[in-house]
């Protein structure tokens, strides 16, 4: 496999429109309802509480399969199998330890695509979602103990605001400060050799996240915000 064709072919698994799929599924619009998101927490409140927990399951897909796929293909001496495509293992690049950046550039990188193939798929007029499910399917190939922490900070900050934009936000701004605590927890940042293309995309998605919440950082400095109300209250 023509390496080059990993992080093409992780954007184009990452526009999948799964929200808008299953919505349409059900006779609905969900770009018409709503907050017009096509994310998993629209397709929740609009839909209902199975829909979107698939849509949640199928958008992390988006982000873990490919991410797994580009850290299959290119690899270097010494890492780790355990977060592998293990059939295709025999097809990968494998890259002696001291080019080790090379290959971690190429896996953030990949799951990047995935990230934006989702927030901008050309499907739907290069719109999407905001990203958070796709992201943490990446980051479960990437670093799968850290989005263990992060799904704790995200259920706190829901549990006290009610607020899943706020959940999102305040996980995203977390993210590096959790990469980088990681490094220097296992000694890597004391030594030089912590994951500086892993840090640099946890910062840009991080910073990709926050943007796309833009409009409920809006709201929320007004008070317009919704709370988070599952569909089955609403019309209870």
């Amino acid at each position: 496999m023509q390496l080059w064709l990993c992080p093409l072919i992780a954007f184009l698994f990452g526009s999948i429109p799964f929200g808008l799929l299953i919505a349409k599924a059900k006779g609905i619009d969900i770009r018409q309802h709503g907050s017009g998101n096509i994310g998993a927490t629209n397709v929740l409140r609009v839909v209902g509480k199975k829909y979107g927990i698939t849509c949640l399951f199928l958008d992390a897909l988006k982000g873990l399969i490919p991410t797994l796929l580009g850290i299959t293909l290119i690899r270097y001496v010494g890492a780790s199998e355990a977060m592998t495509i293990k059939p295709l293992l025999s097809k990968a690049l494998e890259l002696p330890a001291d080019l080790q950046w090379k290959a971690q550039l190429f896996q953030v990188f990949t799951g990047l695509c995935a990230i934006l193939g989702h927030n901008y798929s050309p499907w739907v007029g290069f719109k999407g979602g905001k990203g958070i499910a796709t992201s943490a399917g990446v980051l479960i190939a990437l670093m799968p103990a850290a989005v263990v922490i992060l799904i704790v900070v995200w259920l706190l900050l829901f549990a006290i605001t009610r607020y899943v934009s706020v959940a999102s936000i305040g996980a995203a701004a977390f993210l590096p400060i959790l990469t980088i605590a990681g490094s220097a927890f296992h000694g890597k940042l004391a030594n030089g050799t912590w994951n500086k293309p892993l840090f640099a995309f946890s910062v840009v998605i991080a910073v990709l996240a926050i943007w796309k919440h833009r409009s409920n950082i809006q709201r929320l400095m007004k008070g317009t915000e919704n709370r988070f109300q599952p569909k089955s209250k609403r019309n209870a």
